[in-house]
């Protein structure tokens, strides 16, 4: 039986929990088993990545996470603050695409989920005003997405997700179509701004290089239905940066993630 739950504060079994899914799977109307089963458990304010081939179930597991979808069986439990009627409004959103609202400024834009929720005006804008610093965008407030670079559209997709403050942060796949230098830069922005406001961040990338740099934990996935085939704790000190980029330490974890990861493309096999 499929179950989305709000995980209890008093159960032993999930404390210290942001994320717990058992048994999940996922299986489309046309048949395709997409995701499963699956079990995964994610620490609150922990930075874990999802990595695996292309048609795997990682956006598919995102997508159950933040409630957008019902799991054909398995239990999706999230973790709510105290007081919140859903679990899901503890959740914020980074898709693969910025999905900006081209006719409207960069503020109305990160405007918009306060605004599905009524918030009161005040408030509003003194979110807003937070989120687009927290991004670095406070000088580009008034404008229009045209007049923005890819990397800039993602930043307002970015503060559009953390104006609700969030507890938990799902992005798929978010830098895969950016150029290299500023993928590096955004990276090391989003660790920042991990570091800062504790967030727990469910990450879905391509990149080994980019799961391990950002990651405490890479979960790799199988080919579909999407299970976990191996998991890697990064323990690399923090504060990240250049140093850990260009370290033996982290080309032995992307060599070991490479490996694990080889067997879940079909016609490849690990060594």
């Amino acid at each position: 039986m499929a179950e989305f739950a709000a995980l209890s504060e008093v159960d032993s079994r999930t404390a210290g929990l942001a994320v717990n899914l058992r048994g999940v799977t996922k299986v489309y109307d046309n048949g395709v088993a997409a995701l499963g089963p699956l079990d995964l458990d994610v620490g609150r304010t922990e930075f874990v990545s999802l990595l695996g081939p292309s048609g795997c179930g990682k956006s598919t597991a995102l997508r159950l996470i933040a409630g957008l979808g019902s799991p054909t069986s398995g239990t999706v439990g999230v973790s709510q603050p105290p007081g919140e009627a859903r679990a899901g409004r503890s959740i914020g959103f980074v898709f693969q695409e910025p999905t900006l609202m081209p006719w409207t400024t960069v503020r109305e834009n990160v405007r918009l989920p306060l605004k599905l929720g009524h918030a009161p005006i005040a408030e509003a804008n003194a979110r807003v005003d937070e989120a687009l610093t927290q991004v670095g965008l406070s000088e580009f407030a008034d404008a229009y997405p045209r007049e923005l670079s890819g990397g800039m559209k993602m930043r307002v997709s970015l503060a559009r997700a953390l104006v609700t403050d969030p507890d938990i942060l799902l992005m798929d796949e978010p830098f895969a179509a950016l150029d290299e230098i500023t993928r590096f830069r955004l990276n090391n922005d989003l660790l920042s701004l991990w570091r800062n406001l504790r967030k727990t961040v469910i990450f879905v990338t391509h990149s080994v290089f980019e799961s391990v740099y950002l990651s405490q934990r890479v979960i790799v996935m199988t080919s579909r239905p999407g299970r976990i085939h191996a998991e890697f704790r990064i323990g690399a000190p923090e504060p990240r940066g250049e140093d850990f980029r260009t370290s033996a330490d982290y080309v032995g974890y992307c060599r070991e993630v490479s490996s694990a990861l080889a067997p879940s493309y079909p016609g490849r096999s690990g060594s």
